[in-house]
């Protein structure tokens, strides 16, 4: 069974363990993304402090983490193209998507995309926007494959990102 749930204070470490080890698998892949020390214990503890930090399991088991964030992201204000919902519609993003290493290749990410599109629905949210680096193509693959429509370009953690959107 599939389950999401919020990071507690005192998981942090868990966390940032397979953050780190998302690292050092985009390092492997020749994407730059998350080489520069973001996303750090900082943001990590900030998501758990604002209740936006979640783990991704299986029959109990952490496979992932993320921060899954209903307040919006200042970025998306100034993409450069257009989303699919009004500017001003309610969304859920999605940041620091990571998996454990044991983890890999085998669909959680598709998994995780649709536990996060239920849970905004039943927040009444509809419109679901996440971002990545251009040279991430694994995760573009994965957005695609989950409904994701690109829509432009915004400048996040001091470099482009490649913006998308889908409706839940």
């Amino acid at each position: 069974m599939y389950q999401l749930r919020n990071t507690k204070a005192g998981e942090e470490q868990i966390a940032m363990d397979i953050i780190n080890q998302a690292k050092v698998f985009l390092k492997e892949q020749g994407i730059d993304q998350w080489q520069t020390g973001y996303p750090n214990m900082e943001a990590i503890l900030g998501d758990i402090e604002k209740q936006r930090g979640y783990f991704f399991l299986k029959d109990g088991v952490i496979f992932g983490y993320a921060c899954i964030d209903y307040e919006g992201e200042p970025a998306y204000n100034e993409l450069k193209g257009s989303w699919i919902s009004p500017m001003d519609a309610d969304y859920v993003v999605v940041h620091r998507m990571a998996f454990a290493k044991e983890s890999r290749g085998k669909g959680l990410a598709d998994v995780a995309f649709r536990l996060v599109a239920e849970q905004a629905k039943e927040k009444g949210v509809e419109n679901f926007r996440v971002d990545t680096d251009e040279a991430n193509k694994i995760m573009q693959r994965v957005l695609k494959r989950n409904g994701f429509a690109y829509c432009g370009v915004i400048w996040f953690d001091n470099s482009e990102k490649i913006a998308f959107e889908k409706k839940i």
